[in-house]
């Protein structure tokens, strides 16, 4: 058995910085592990899904259409703002009774639609590293790949959300945490475009 190269870039480009990975870092710090852990399975399948569907040449169709992807990104800028602004505004250090509660399966699943940085990892892997199998076969080895690799980045950060957490007890610390988390959501969202 060898080893496939699309593992690695698949990791690489998942595990850094985006818009899910700083939703989770700040729900596990502001939820915990459990409470999060629908968040990351929508997330992974939400992954494993898009992936899946870029594999079957989804993709290719969108790439062959400049005016779909613009549009996409533009849902996804808003959509990015906007959680970040619900970031900003859970300045407040978490307490038992609070109503703000973790994504759930279904949203964090349909997020990975208008998600650019999924897109464009899939698209990139789908190109570089297919292996020229029935589309079939192409989507289901994309979807598995995506969908397991993500499932394990995802517990890793909410997990290190969750150690995190631990540290910012008082009203001071959990305001410059969401502050920053807030503002990194925000850059995301410009980051669109680039």
């Amino acid at each position: 058995m060898t080893f496939d190269p699309i593992y690695m870039f698949v990791f690489v480009g998942l595990a850094s910085p985006g818009p899910n990975i700083i939703m989770l870092i700040a729900s596990g710090a502001r939820f915990g592990f459990r409470r999060t852990l629908p968040h990351v399975f929508g997330i992974a399948s939400g992954v494993a899904i898009t992936a899946g569907v870029t594999g079957l040449g989804l993709g290719a169709l969108m790439l062959r259409y400049p005016a779909v992807s613009f549009t996409l990104k533009l849902i996804a800028a808003a959509w990015i703002f906007f959680l970040g602004y619900r970031l900003y505004r859970s300045l407040n250090v978490p307490e038992a009774e609070s109503r703000d509660r973790p994504f759930t399966v279904l949203e964090a699943a349909l997020f990975q639609w208008i998600n650019p940085k999924v897109w464009a990892v899939a698209l990139a892997a789908a190109a570089g590293y297919g292996l020229g199998q029935p589309p079939a076969q192409e989507g289901l080895r994309m979807a598995l790949t995506f969908g397991a690799i993500n499932l394990m980045v995802c517990l890793f950060y909410t997990k290190a959300g969750n150690w995190l957490g631990r540290f910012f007890h008082t009203p001071v610390l959990w305001h410059r945490f969401m502050t920053v988390m807030a503002v990194l959501m925000g850059l995301s969202g410009l980051a669109v475009f680039f």
